[in-house]
């Protein structure tokens, strides 16, 4: 039982460090755009689809409702986004990137490119591969939704 009680056995723990590492590797990358991480995945769905609802980004990001509210917020008053009210169900909002908004995507175009080079340990099929066992392992977590 003991053995089961180890840090050193615990696969969880290896993925919070690496989720640690990622973040701060993250940082001074994203720190021209003055923005966060999780501010930078909610640009980057924003960049792919401009206009969705906030549910859809919720849904697209896997980001939390209740945090998405608040990136909204501070990514609006950066001045990145405007959150619009459907005019058919007033409880239904829409994220739209601004003009600033779609000129951060330019700004950002090399920090893809400057992960990937902190990943030079990896071959592209190693990389290929654990990104295909990291979304196996996410759906075992994941709750089965009602059809």
């Amino acid at each position: 039982m003991t053995e089961r009680l180890k840090l050193e056995n615990q696969l969880c723990h290896r993925f919070y460090t690496l989720s640690n590492a990622f973040t701060r590797a993250y940082r001074p990358l994203l720190k021209a755009l003055d923005i966060t991480y999780p501010q930078y995945v909610t640009l980057m769905a924003l960049w792919e689809t401009s206009g969705v609802t906030v549910a859809s980004l919720v849904q697209k990001t896997m980001i939390d409702g209740g945090a998405m509210s608040l990136i909204l917020k501070k990514l609006e008053a950066k001045g990145f986004i405007t959150i619009e009210k459907d005019h058919a169900d007033k409880r239904v909002k829409h994220v739209h990137l601004t003009s600033f908004g779609n000129t951060a995507k330019v700004k950002a175009g090399d920090i893809p490119v400057q992960m990937l080079c902190k990943l030079d340990g990896l071959s592209k099929e190693e990389a290929s591969q654990l990104a295909t066992l990291i979304d196996k392992l996410h759906g075992c977590f994941m709750p089965i939704e009602d059809e």
